[in-house]
């Protein structure tokens, strides 16, 4: 535990600089740095023999997608169709992601021999969980060039304090589980102390950041479907872990494990507030 919350306050710090001081260029370059070893640790998910050739898909496919998806400024702001496309696909992943997870064991009967199904789930949760990010850091650039880093910071600090309140409300009043299969330790309760301690933290920092909804019962909304995903999310990734025999995706960070162990829950929150936010 130690260990675990020296590396958080020493990480913590570093990512809220990278969120508002690189420049827009540097922040995708960080971003796809990020996805990029999200997808080496996915590749321990997939059935090829060799990790390397098991990440010449996915990698591919995030090159491609750095020259077809405008990621300027100017196109940011406007949103162009091909971002709404790609935070639809990922806010209906999701939907079928958690499915999946509610579901297990039956459900690994669909996909747990399939490679290719492998494959495309990895892209799937990790291809606009990239650019959910990217696009939600330029939002509003030319009014204030701090704004789209207030959005994913926004993010962060909902998803954060769900977890917090989550851990804490399971651990004083947890009886019912979520996915006793997935994850024996998430409970419904658990979950409610997520989403109200979310909620506090959503309502303060939209004040403090301010933040534009179209009112405070749009925040609510958004930041519910958010959270609820992001618990979700995580039940997605102990699910494939589960099912691929492994405890942790990595050890890179120490005490936390791999990037997909940390990033799990964002990577669905992301695209689904992205894609709520914008439309709403």
């Amino acid at each position: 535990m130690k260990q675990r919350i020296i590396t958080a306050l020493i990480l913590a710090p570093l990512v809220v600089w990278g969120i508002f001081s690189l420049p827009l260029t540097w922040f995708l370059g960080f971003v796809t740095g990020i996805t990029l070893i999200g997808t080496w640790e996915w590749t321990q998910f997939t059935l090829d023999r060799s990790r390397m050739l098991a990440m010449i898909p996915p990698v591919v496919v995030i090159a491609g997608s750095l020259f077809a998806i405008p990621s300027d400024v100017l196109s940011l702001n406007q949103v162009d169709t091909s971002h709404l496309v790609l935070l639809g696909i990922g806010f209906s992943w999701w939907l079928i992601a958690s499915c999946l997870a509610m579901t297990y064991p039956k459900s690994s009967s669909l996909w747990e021999h399939s490679n290719v199904l492998r494959h495309l789930f990895g892209i799937l949760t990790l291809l606009p969980f990239l650019w959910s990010i990217v696009i939600l850091r330029g939002q509003g650039y030319y009014l204030d060039p701090y704004y789209g880093s207030k959005l994913v910071l926004f993010v962060c600090l909902i998803v954060w304090a769900a977890d917090s309140g989550a851990y804490f409300a399971g651990k004083s009043f947890g009886k019912r589980k979520m996915a006793p299969n997935v994850s024996p330790n998430k409970t419904i309760e658990g979950l409610i102390g997520g989403i109200i301690a979310a909620l506090v933290v959503a309502w303060g920092s939209s004040v403090m950041f301010d933040i534009q909804f179209t009112s405070y019962v749009s925040m609510a909304i958004i930041t519910l479907a958010t959270v609820v995903i992001s618990v979700l999310g995580d039940l997605v990734e102990s699910m494939f872990k589960r099912v691929s025999k492994i405890k942790d995706s990595s050890n890179i960070i120490p005490g936390h494990g791999g990037v997909l162990d940390r990033v799990d829950s964002l990577t669905a929150a992301f695209p689904v507030f992205a894609l709520l936010y914008l439309i709403f």
